[in-house]
């Protein structure tokens, strides 16, 4: 990363325990080497093994990710980004509106049975992304399933974490695809408007839907990293966090770009 973009990484980096007085060994790398091999890893579809010798060894890099993993330090790290970004946009820092869609992806052969399936619709055997975006496009939640999952039963339990991390969601957009018992789910629930918006019959090739496209350029950031091209990751909870890893990347350079001043 550059040097614009440390400046402003550094500042919402989660602080390790052994600063807090909580014990441990202090790492023995610095943290901004290890969140360049990690950036380079998902924006380079890199095998852990081949990491280049400019980095880290990539034993010890892999256990800073594994620790972030587990840990939930990734997640908090990317949820201050998003904060960052949505105030320097002029927004609340808590987003009231989102919108929810899924995407299906094919996986490698270290993908096990059970954590895999066949997307009948979209024709892919592999695992399907959950996930629930701001009106910016920036992530608030994702959930990974086998592709055979549906949208609505992953829908249940995605917007239920996403509600009780963010208070002031009211209304989420939706397909077609989450009709159903669902609507009234998060009314009733969740005290969460669901509106369904749905592609009109009079329409002819391609047409960009209200609110819709948002969820679908967020999709389409995941592809520039070319470890999200496929699934890649034996775990679910790694494959959940390397869309986090994608999205950090990208909100690390809106923040560090340049603004143009205002005459």
């Amino acid at each position: 990363m550059s040097d614009a973009e440390w400046a402003v990484v550094r500042q919402l980096l989660p602080v390790p325990g052994w600063l807090r007085g909580r014990g441990g060994q202090p790492e023995a790398y610095c943290h901004r080497a290890m969140l360049d091999a990690v950036r380079y890893l998902v924006d380079n579809g890199t095998k852990w093994r081949a990491m280049p010798a400019d980095f880290p060894p990539w034993n010890r890099v892999y256990a800073f990710f594994r620790h972030w993993r587990d840990h939930g330090l990734v997640k908090e790290f990317h949820d201050r980004l998003r904060r960052k970004v949505r105030e320097q946009a002029g927004r609340d820092p808590e987003p009231s509106a989102g919108v929810i869609d899924s995407q299906s992806v094919k996986a490698d052969a270290v993908v096990g049975r059970d954590s895999r399936g066949f997307d009948g619709g979209k024709l892919i055997n592999g695992r399907k992304r959950h996930a629930l975006v701001d009106t910016l496009g920036l992530l608030l939640g994702v959930t990974v399933t086998a592709a055979d999952v549906g949208d609505r039963a992953a829908a249940h339990v995605l917007l239920a974490q996403v509600a009780a991390a963010h208070h002031r969601l009211a209304l989420v957009w939706a397909d077609g695809g989450y009709t159903g018992s669902l609507v009234e789910y998060c009314l009733a629930a969740l005290a969460l408007v669901l509106a369904i918006v749905k592609r009109s019959d009079d329409m002819r090739g391609f047409v960009v839907l209200p609110k819709r496209w948002i969820v679908e350029r967020f999709f389409a950031h995941l592809m520039q990293s070319r470890r999200l091209t496929r699934d890649f990751e034996r775990s679910v909870s790694s494959a959940e966090t390397m869309v986090y890893w994608s999205m950090t990347t990208l909100m690390t350079r809106r923040l560090a770009r340049p603004r143009p001043s205002r005459a």
